[in-house]
């Protein structure tokens, strides 16, 4: 049976609160080893960043680690924002393969290329990939796993750190200043991946008529901005003043659904508009004959979203029980959003009856929607672990 901890520590020195996040993670494992540990650290200490891992390490024992640095992180029940802070999530995985990974971009003459992944078999069933956003292409490496391995589901984030410059990466006992890292889990044990992304949809469904790339011209045989303004004028007041700063664009997942309703969509952000020509511009492509609605993302519509998505991880042909899970929450979904920074991992730990929840704040989250890996922007990718009666391992 597995077991999960977790911890986090806030301290100047990253050595001390990532030992002290340490012994919190590993106390209920006891004296057994970890299988798998990951350890995020606020701090541009890049010294103590590797120190904290060798620290780590040398408790823990670990068959597998990734760390990252962040701007912020959870564990322990508590989320910390821009200070000098560490958390650590250690799981003890009996008959669960775990294997490591660190990838790379190269220029080659034929153009750009990812190295470094590995072999995915049919025993694999779940990735963990943390990625550098400026030496490594995430956006367009999650969308090409959906060609050259279908169904195979990421989790992850985008790294950084406090001030300037790349993040820091570290894989088992390698630190690094770029690419990616990640692991790759199999094996007899269930899991379940969650992508909450804190919208509720407004106005009716409609197709897109007219589109080039990522601009949109027409809805429903309509200028696409005669039509938001249609939506926009529904709205109350306050829901408007959201609208400045919330609006958003859901393409919907499944084209043959009677309703499209909240959690039926891809969420992709608005980002401009044009009323001379009547476009708007999309932060993805669109595609003619598509069903879209437009959303909106404020606190409360991201509380009721996240308490949806995480209901369907447990119950009925999901897990029966839950022994921990990662976390990956955008930076925009802490204090400037919730009362608090804790929102997010005290909703996955309530909503999934478990302690073992850690993970870290970033900017853009990689998860499945719709059976495909997506990268994301304001939502909480999750990864849980924990138990099926019947055995098997899916998706949500």
């Amino acid at each position: 049976m597995a077991t999960i901890g977790d911890g986090l520590a806030v301290h100047e020195d990253p050595v001390r609160a990532a030992e002290v996040a340490a012994r919190q993670a590993l106390d209920p494992l006891g004296d057994r080893r970890a299988d798998l540990v990951c350890l995020f650290a606020c701090t541009d200490d890049r010294d103590g960043f590797a120190a904290a891992i060798d620290r780590v390490r040398d408790l823990s024992a670990p068959r597998a680690l990734l760390a990252c640095t962040a701007e912020g992180v959870l564990g322990g029940g508590q989320g910390v924002e821009r200070l000098p802070a560490v958390s650590v999530w250690a799981a003890r995985l009996p008959g669960v393969g775990v294997r490591t990974f660190q990838l790379d971009m190269l220029r080659t003459a034929e153009g750009a290329r990812v190295i470094g992944l590995p072999e995915i078999t049919v025993d694999d069933h779940v990735g963990v990939l943390i990625a550098d956003p400026y030496t490594f292409p995430a956006g367009a490496f999650v969308e090409m796993t959906n060609d050259v391995l279908p169904g195979f589901p990421f989790v992850g984030r985008l790294a950084s750190r406090p001030g300037e410059g790349s993040s820091w990466l570290a894989v088992d006992d390698s630190v690094r200043e770029s690419g990616a890292v990640g692991a790759v889990i199999g094996g007899g044990m269930g899991w379940r991946t969650v992508v909450s992304q804190g919208c509720r949809p407004i106005g009716p469904a409609m197709a897109v008529t007219r589109a080039e790339g990522n601009i949109l011209y027409e809805l429903a045989g309509t200028p696409a901005v005669s039509k938001l303004e249609e939506v926009l004028s529904t709205l109350s007041p306050d829901e408007r003043e959201l609208a400045t700063t919330g609006l958003q664009i859901g393409m919907a997942m499944d084209e043959y659904a009677e309703r499209h309703e909240q959690g039926d969509f891809l969420v992709r952000g608005l980002i401009g508009a044009d009323r001379e020509s009547g476009a708007i511009l999309v932060g993805d492509v669109m595609d003619v004959g598509r069903t879209v609605r437009f959303q909106l993302r404020d606190a409360r519509s991201a509380q009721v979203d996240l308490a949806d998505t995480l209901a369907g991880v447990r119950g009925p042909g999901a897990l029966t029980s839950v022994d921990g899970a990662l976390l990956f929450s955008c930076n925009g979904r802490g204090a400037a959003t919730f009362p608090s920074a804790d929102h997010d991992v005290l909703a996955v730990r309530t909503a999934l009856g478990t302690r073992g929840v850690a993970g870290f704040f970033a900017a853009g989250e990689i998860g499945p929607v719709g059976g495909r890996n997506h990268l994301h922007g304001f939502t909480a990718s999750i990864l849980a672990f924990g138990h099926r009666d019947d055995e098997l391992h899916g998706p949500a």
